[in-house]
């Protein structure tokens, strides 16, 4: 249950039916094959930087004397703000602005940059992968959470390699729709954290 709890606030932060159209526009120019590379090198991208931020999230909390509750409510408002954006079938500015955008658009390879970040790989899923693994922290949980964004690749791979498909299928106004949905679970998510965060600092208001 843990573990499927944490896929699905990895398939709500990143939402890659959400980011289909962004896929199929920044690989517009390219061939199937070109395009099927892509998907594996922007896939592969993302879950090496989750696996690293699983291993380092805590350590990088601890070099800069940062609480767990403090970064909780650091993590949860920018979940919140990226689902505020989200709730209006937008691709939120955190994760990518105007000059990411004008640079993206010259550049021959877009896997890793924008794609695997900040596209998919953002702020909000390093932030909430960085709090799951700082609570969970023993072996069993890191094998657990290692496999599950690994389960995460392989589906957002599926998609993106169908992703043509299914945008003709549901079209502009069926994925926005998927996306405001993501954004209510994602600003849910949100509110947790920061009251877990507010909670853990201030245990004295909890009575």
């Amino acid at each position: 249950m843990l573990y499927i709890k944490f896929f699905l606030g990895l398939l709500a932060i990143i939402n890659p039916i959400g980011l289909l159209p962004v896929f199929v526009s920044l690989t517009s120019h390219q061939t199937d094959l070109e395009r099927k590379h892509t998907n594996k090198v922007a896939n592969f991208a993302v879950v090496v930087i989750l696996f690293v931020t699983i291993i380092a999230g805590q350590h990088i909390l601890n070099m800069f004397s940062i609480s767990l509750s403090a970064f909780r409510i650091a993590g949860g408002s920018l979940i919140c703000i990226i689902a505020m954006s989200m709730l209006q079938g937008k691709i939120s500015e955190v994760k990518r602005n105007q000059e990411e955008d004008r640079e993206s658009s010259g550049m021959e390879s877009v896997a890793v940059v924008p794609l695997a970040l900040p596209l998919m790989a953002g702020p909000g899923a390093i932030s909430s992968v960085i709090v799951f693994a700082a609570e969970h922290n023993s072996l069993i949980d890191f094998i657990g959470m290692f496999s599950t964004v690994l389960v995460f690749g392989l589906l957002s791979w599926a998609l993106f390699n169908m992703a043509p498909t299914i945008f003709k299928l549901l079209g502009k106004t069926g994925i926005n729709v998927i996306t405001r949905l993501m954004g209510l679970l994602m600003l849910s998510l949100g509110i947790e954290v920061i009251a877990a965060g507010v909670k853990g600092l201030f245990p004295q208001l909890m009575g």
